[in-house]
């Protein structure tokens, strides 16, 4: 049967794939549908064919499976930011898992067992922080929102799940003023407009907020009243910033940071430590499960209190923050320099002693540390972008080869990829997947991987990190 654009169809869902959309066979030829669960009878309309698969829609759930649950969110089928709304929560946790071990069992020598996934006991209003674009709606009126799916087309934002409700009020607060006093929003078409990106930040334990406009000029007309106006409504308001980009980019922040109220900083707390967040910096978007995951990644690198330790990717430190207590040294990098100015004043806050963080692409400057300062480290930390780790800094990892690494991951795909290389000398011995983004096809993971020629030690418990 040759499958056709516009034809329907019912087809029964067998699984669900990588970003949890359903996953259909006619003839032996593979249907992805979005929106659809294992275990569903359905019908559906082509929408794409490819050589060797194609997309469907749902136009009817003639069976639905037992795991569907009411949509409660009215915009998240054009947002694409939760790509699992439909599907009850455990649910979601076992399909993060299936699809780790998936891509595990596809790769690696190894076919070691992936643990459940550490969800979260209250799964909503978890993001600490929210970037809203800025536009105008098919009116001509300003509004704010999210970006829909694959898409620059703005829809609004009411009453999101997995935000929190001060970021959204906040924004309806700046968009009021901008409506009232005719500023102009910007137009990424002609590069023309002011007002293109509203950010907030929240210290999720300390309430602290930070509001950051970002604009395309200099200015923002009535620019004292809006901070007043901020200041009165909003008391959890500590610090408001204006971030001046005028490229024609997609990338939110420019270079340029003006401070307006406050002193450009918020704090949060994770487990005992305290953290100070700048406009510029990267802290995880759930502090709940991330700490969680440090703990995990803390537990599974048993650490004596002997060992020097390298945290890549360090961030504002908040991993080597974490494991100082547990080592002798820690030896952090970051590419961002307001990064590593924060990380060094984390370490103070806290009064750490024993780490040392430094500016630099983990691929050059990682050489540097090993070579030139005859760093040894027996434990390493890596925490990459989803791109995963550069080849110079795995094969840099080899020659050492360091007693045990702690592999933190955003993208369970670079993750595999990246542990098969080392694959030869060392042993994976446990991967968790931890559920920082609920409702999200996203999945942060944490892998263990221990030399060859030292003795295998006993996996820890997870129940204590559950808690």
């Amino acid at each position: 049967m040759e499958i056709r654009k516009n034809e329907e169809y019912i087809v029964d869902i067998l699984d669900n794939g990588f970003e949890g959309e359903g996953i259909a066979k006619i003839n032996n030829f593979t249907i992805f549908i979005k929106g659809a669960i294992k275990g569903e009878k359905i019908r559906i309309l082509i929408l794409k064919v490819n050589s060797s698969y194609a997309f469907g829609k749902i136009l009817e759930i003639i069976k639905p499976s037992e795991y569907r649950c009411e949509e409660d969110c009215n915009s998240y089928k054009r947002c694409g930011g939760c790509d699992l709304r439909h599907i009850k929560y455990d649910k979601t946790l076992e399909i993060k898992r299936n699809m780790v071990q998936s891509l595990v069992n596809k790769t690696l020598r190894n076919k070691v067992q992936v643990n459940d996934t550490i969800g979260m006991e209250k799964p909503f209003n978890y993001r600490n922080k929210v970037q809203y674009p800025v536009g105008l709606n098919k009116q001509g009126e300003p509004i704010f929102g999210i970006f829909a799916n694959r898409t620059h087309d703005i829809i609004e934002i009411n009453n999101c799940k997995i935000q929190t409700k001060i970021s959204e009020q906040i924004a309806q607060y700046i968009i009021k003023f901008i409506r009232e006093n005719n500023i102009q929003v910007y137009d990424e078409k002609n590069n023309k407009g002011i007002f293109r990106h509203i950010i907030v930040k929240i210290g999720m334990s300390t309430k602290q907020v930070m509001c950051i406009l970002v604009i395309n000029e200099e200015k923002i007309k009535k620019e004292k009243e809006l901070v007043e106006g901020l200041k009165e409504r909003f008391q959890e308001i500590k610090t408001i910033v204006k971030n001046i980009n005028n490229k024609n980019t997609n990338v939110i922040l420019g270079d340029k940071n003006v401070i307006l109220y406050g002193d450009r900083y918020i704090e949060d707390k994770l487990g005992e430590y305290t953290f100070k967040i700048s406009p510029m910096s990267f802290y995880q978007i759930n502090p709940i499960q991330t700490e969680k995951l440090y703990n995990l990644a803390i537990k599974r690198a048993e650490l004596t209190g002997n060992e020097t330790i390298l945290d890549l990717y360090c961030g504002i430190g908040t991993i080597g923050i974490f494991a100082s207590k547990h080592v002798k040294k820690v030896y952090g990098i970051e590419i961002i320099p307001q990064a590593i100015e924060d990380a060094k004043e984390n370490s103070k806050i806290n009064n750490i002693k024993n780490t040392e963080f430094m500016v630099g692409d983990v691929e050059f400057t990682l050489s540097e540390l090993l070579e030139k300062r005859k760093i040894l480290p027996e434990v390493v930390f890596v925490d990459p972008p989803r791109k995963g780790l550069d080849n110079t800094t795995i094969q840099n990892l080899l020659k050492i080869e360091p007693k045990k690494i702690i592999y933190i991951s955003c993208n369970p795909a670079t993750l595999v990829r990246d542990l098969k290389i080392f694959e030869g000398k060392y042993e994976i011995k446990d991967i968790t997947p931890v559920d920082m983004f609920p409702w999200t096809k996203h999945v942060e993971c944490v892998a263990l991987m221990g030399r060859k020629d030292e003795k295998a030690s006993n996996v820890n418990d997870l129940k204590d990190i559950k808690k």
